[in-house]
């Protein structure tokens, strides 16, 4: 990641909770968290880019350890402060032995990562032989995607910071397949966000249960519409 994408996440890090902490935000959390379950529990689980914790909370009862890295340590400051063992460290070079963690999780992050490859190696690299990655990419083909191509968000970010100005990518999906070895076996793809046109729609009383009751399903039956998508690879034992 650039520099300028610590910078803006430490400067975003004193208000990310405040515009996290509940309805469509919240929800999200809860639908990777749930996807995390779904696919391994207990053993050792690494979140790479884990910023204020609010996924890995969510996980730590559900593994034995949970170990969060994360380029931001503004966003880390605030990790710790939920009992969290988290670390300054960078996707592209993760500061842990081979075969160190039974499952790997990634969310909203490698998006924001210019030497992709490099960071799924080095997952790949810390897995356990049989342990099982879950990786977030923003897909190319969704309502964000088309917005994003015809007005790039130019607003002002945290503390001054451009939003435009941090690293940004959208991935295909044959594209964020071909960051991983071949020998990774993919044992399921998730959207998110599929059919959510804005995010304020999760905060009214009637609308949100059934807006994410049909998500889920939309999730799995279109994983590719979604604004974003999750890939699960499993390493060969």
């Amino acid at each position: 990641m650039s520099d300028a994408t610590e910078t803006y996440y430490d400067r975003f890090a004193e208000r990310y909770d405040r515009r996290r902490g509940g309805g469509y935000h919240a929800w999200l959390d809860d639908r990777q968290a749930a996807l995390v379950r779904r696919h391994g529990r207990g053993g050792r689980l690494l979140e790479v880019g884990c910023g204020t914790g609010l996924v890995l909370e969510r996980l730590k009862h559900d593994f034995d350890d949970v170990v969060g890295i994360d380029l931001s340590e503004g966003m880390l400051e605030r990790a710790r402060t939920r009992g969290l063992c988290v670390q300054q460290a960078r996707a592209e070079a993760l500061p842990f032995e081979d075969e160190s963690f039974d499952m790997i999780c990634s969310f909203k992050v490698l998006a924001h990562v210019q030497e992709m490859r490099n960071a799924a190696m080095e997952m790949v690299r810390v897995l356990k032989p049989g342990g099982v990655i879950v990786a977030e990419f923003y897909n190319p083909r969704s309502i964000r995607g088309f917005l994003w191509m015809v007005k790039p968000p130019g607003v002002t970010g945290a503390g001054g910071q451009r939003e435009k100005d941090v690293y940004f990518r959208f991935d295909s999906p044959r594209q964020a397949r071909g960051y991983f070895p071949d020998d990774l076996e993919t044992l399921d793809t998730y959207g998110l966000r599929v059919l959510t046109p804005l995010p304020f729609l999760h905060k009214i009383p009637l609308v949100a249960p059934a807006l994410q009751g049909m998500e889920h399903l939309a999730g799995r039956g279109l994983p590719f519409l979604g604004s974003f998508y999750d890939l699960v690879l499993r390493k060969p034992a």
